[in-house]
């Protein structure tokens, strides 16, 4: 197994990662192939991917505004769960940004992925009950 840098040209194994995974919430403009290019261009060293066998087992969107980083889309193959591959990835991504001079980091998972909310109390991830979550489309066609 190896975790990489992300790239433009792992769209298509990654898309059809995220859309066979149950609780990934997707756009349709945020999770283009140009969506993805926007956002690698603004974060190039804080998004992995897991290989094995030369096709992409897990996945780790993350990048940071310059005071918090957010970890977006992180999903691993079922096949591929239980072996530390999300833990991995993770580590990955909070070394890349404790590198980038970052302190914190935080992530939404929706309430109905149990398995998600598992995994990500089981590395460490708190919830936060003190928080109302607020969101506003400005663009309407990214359903």
């Amino acid at each position: 197994m190896q975790i990489r840098k992300l790239e433009l040209k792992d769209y298509d194994q990654i898309y059809a990662l995220w859309t066979s995974t149950p609780g990934m919430g997707l756009r349709t403009l945020d999770d283009s192939p140009e969506g993805l290019e926007r956002f690698l261009k603004r974060n190039p060293d804080t998004c992995f991917a897991a290989v094995k066998e030369n096709s992409i087992a897990g996945v780790i969107l993350c990048g940071h505004d310059g005071r918090r980083g957010y970890i977006y889309h992180m999903a691993v193959a079922p096949s591929q769960r239980r072996q530390g591959l999300g833990t991995a990835l993770v580590e990955a991504a909070v070394q890349a940004l404790q590198k980038e001079g970052i302190h914190k980091v935080a992530l939404i998972a929706f309430r109905s992925n149990e398995a998600g909310n598992r995994f990500w109390e089981s590395i460490g991830f708190s919830e936060r009950s003190d928080l109302i979550y607020r969101n506003k489309a400005i663009t309407p066609e990214n359903e």
